[in-house]
């Protein structure tokens, strides 16, 4: 992004967030190589001219759009982990904690979580967001079992392959 802003005044923050959230919502409702740039000025209700000041491509606004869903999905389970105090006698609680959760928080359409999980196979920097994500996830589950004296073989994998 270095020939485009950063917004730091509030309604150019909230024009570019509305830009993210409409392209995104638009992207995964009919496919990310089936919406155009305009088609997000559209949505948005702002210029083709405006998204380029904010935005080099579509693929940006994609980007930034699945960071949000990212993290919105992502995020639950991190708090909890953060938040409560993880001891073995209380695991169950917590990972049923998580669950309701992650499933409060995924409110995507069936046909937006199809379009995502196509662009992360065919997108290394959409593949890497989510991965990144799940690795963090990941560690934190490994650090949990190491407070609390559990040993098991090869817990990066077995946790990485639970989280998935």
């Amino acid at each position: 992004m270095s020939d485009t802003r950063i917004p730091t005044q509030k309604r150019s923050i909230e024009k570019r967030n509305k830009i993210i959230e409409k392209g995104f919502e638009l992207m995964c409702e009919k496919g990310y190589y089936n919406v155009s740039t305009p088609d997000i000025a559209e949505a948005a209700d702002v210029s083709t001219g405006i998204i380029y000041q904010y935005f080099n491509d579509k693929k940006e606004i994609f980007i930034e759009g699945v960071k949000n869903y990212s993290h919105t999905i992502m995020f639950p389970m991190h708090t909890i982990i953060e938040t409560e105090k993880i001891k073995i006698d209380n695991i169950e609680n917590i990972f049923k904690n998580m669950i309701e959760a992650y499933i409060k928080n995924h409110t995507i359409s069936k046909r937006a979580h199809e379009e995502l999980m196509a662009m992360s196979h065919l997108d290394d920097d959409i593949a890497n967001i989510f991965k990144e994500s799940e690795f963090e996830l990941t560690n934190k589950f490994v650090q949990i079992l190491k407070n609390n004296n559990i040993e098991i073989e090869n817990p990066i994998e077995k946790i990485h392959i639970i989280i998935g």
